[in-house]
């Protein structure tokens, strides 16, 4: 009995010795005994690339097996492939052996944010079941971010104004940014109304791959609503969409104080405060300025900027202002402009200038911009944006066509009492403005005949002829703006029969006249019109066309 409490005994000792051995041979390692670090730069600028050295030493006397290193640069980083992670396997580490590894990357943030790559190298010591791990950091300042985000708006604003402002933005990152959004955030007492570059929310702006020394503008337009003496914050943030985030680059702010408008400012064209205007006619406009407040104002300094490619601006002219037609602008100041010099209370001064609105003028596309002419006044910090309409739109062009083949041709040119089969065909362009009740009418000479012939027939119902006053009248009815601009034009073609008389021998004979079109501008709810020449046996000069 006392045998076996012997071996049990001596039995449990063995194991006890076993486990402590076991428990004392693990402790003898310790992580220390390998150095991990990462070298980089302390600073940096957005756009420069920086490269990570992380370098490990093994201090101890074991061999430090399967190591494997793990390096997480730091959030939003931009690599080649697109991966943050860097995972490496390693030989095994020997008692003394150091090395390193290389990383590069470019930076993404904005001015003075921190940003720390991590570094760990994961081993197990020869001979040894556990599993160590070293880890280290390293953080690097963004110091300065190469990018221009600026917003471009006066100090104060008249309440109740409309008022538009812009923000500039502009990069000389030698890396190509992608991806990359403005957003505006919304202001309290402003009211946005438009934009361009246009946006579906008006809080944020997609931009293109932005380039080194590249950049551009968006422009807001909307209505002061806050109450004097209140301010106004704009606020701005360019960044880059990435793996859903938003990640700021740059941000801007900006404020402007409401203020209570004391000049009150209107204008007349032609006489009128509604004008409408016309290709080729001169455009008279007067400026008016009423002190509304409780106090004088002296020595102003006025800037009319003019726009609008209807303008043909070599032709601005003003008794008193200078022009500057390379900026279509005119400027007075009360050195020259002695009612400038002072506008006592409730009192009200002009000034004027002219310009001519272009001969024959059409807009070259299907913008309603196009149709308005723009001019803004600034003065003692106010700004106040005026706008007239031009009727534009309709256009009209008749040519006249031979053909041989057809039935009773006849022939071209023309015999004298002998009848010549001629096709006359009318197309309509719309650009901007839609409009109704759209007619051309054209007079028929009295040696020309119709021969009933009309394409397409179904406008046949449409088109009508008095013999008295032997007036051709097609009844359009109404056409879409970018008619014959976005697509094909609206055509109508009819044949004509021509019998020259004797006198007529030697000299070319009229087909038709001088074709007319007509409508009502639902732009400018305005009548409008066109024309196009008279077209005769000459086909546009394409031959002699006199009659034999």
């Amino acid at each position: 009995m006392n045998k076996k409490i012997i071996f049990l005994i001596l039995f449990l000792l063995i194991v006890l010795g076993f486990v402590i051995f076991w428990i004392y041979r693990e402790g003898m390692f310790s992580k220390e005994i390998l150095r991990l670090e990462i070298l980089g730069v302390e600073t940096t600028k957005v756009g420069d690339e920086i490269e990570y050295t992380i370098k490990y030493k093994n201090n101890g006397n074991f061999v430090l097996e399967s190591p494997k290193l793990i390096f997480d640069l730091p959030d939003n980083s931009l690599t080649e492939d697109g991966k943050t992670r860097i995972t490496q396997d390693l030989e095994d580490i020997y008692p003394g052996d150091e090395d390193f590894v290389k990383v590069k990357t470019y930076l993404l943030g904005k001015e003075g944010d921190l940003k720390v790559a991590k570094a760990y190298l994961s081993y197990m010591p020869k001979n040894l079941t556990v599993r160590y791990e070293s880890d280290t950091t390293f953080t690097t300042k963004i110091e300065t971010v190469p990018i221009t985000l600026d917003f471009d708006l006066p100090t104060k604003v008249e309440r109740g104004k409309d008022f538009q402002y812009s923000l500039n933005y502009f990069s000389n990152v030698d890396y190509p940014l992608s991806n990359l959004s403005i957003k505006i955030a919304e202001v309290n007492g402003f009211e946005i109304q438009s934009a361009d570059p246009s946006s579906l929310d008006n809080l944020e702006w997609k931009l293109k791959t932005l380039n080194k020394a590249e950049g551009g503008r968006i422009t807001v337009d909307g209505k002061i609503s806050a109450d004097a003496s209140e301010n106004l914050t704009f606020f701005a943030q360019l960044g880059m969409w990435q793996n859903g985030n938003f990640v700021v680059i740059k941000e801007t702010t900006a404020n402007v104080g409401a203020i209570q408008s004391m000049l009150y400012i209107s204008q007349q064209v032609n006489g009128s405060s509604s004008y409408t205007a016309s290709s080729g006619e001169t455009l008279n406009y007067k400026v008016f300025f009423r002190n509304i407040g409780s106090s004088s104002f002296e020595d102003l300094f006025v800037i009319i900027n003019l726009d609008g490619s209807a303008l043909d601006m070599s032709t601005i002219e003003s008794s008193q202002g200078q022009v500057q037609k390379s900026g279509n602008m005119v400027v007075w100041d009360w050195k020259g402009t002695p009612q400038l010099k002072e506008i006592g209370v409730q009192q009200e001064v002009s000034i004027s200038f002219s310009v001519k609105v272009k001969d024959d003028w059409v807009p070259t596309g299907s913008d309603e911009n196009e149709l308005l002419i723009f001019d803004q006044v600034n003065v003692s910090q106010i700004t106040q944006k005026f706008s007239i309409k031009v009727n534009s739109g309709l256009a009209i062009s008749q040519s006249a066509s031979y053909d041989s083949s057809a039935a009773n041709a006849g022939t071209n040119p023309p015999i004298s009492g002998k009848p010549t089969i001629y096709t006359i065909t009318w197309n309509i362009k719309n650009y901007v403005s839609d409009a109704k009740n759209v007619k051309v009418k054209a007079i028929l000479p009295n040696q020309v005949s119709l021969t009933g012939n009309i394409m397409p027939t179904n406008e046949s119902s449409n088109f009508s002829f008095d013999l008295v006053s032997r007036e051709i009248v097609w009844s359009v009815g109404d056409v879409l703006a970018g008619t014959g601009v976005n697509g094909d034009p609206i055509m109508l073609a009819f044949q004509v029969s021509l019998t020259p008389t004797s006198l007529q021998k030697g000299s070319v004979a009229s087909l038709i006249g001088q074709v007319t079109i007509t409508g009502e501008n639902q732009f400018t709810d305005t009548a409008i019109s066109s024309t196009d020449s008279a077209v005769d046996t000459s086909l546009g000069n394409t031959i002699s066309g006199a009659v034999q």
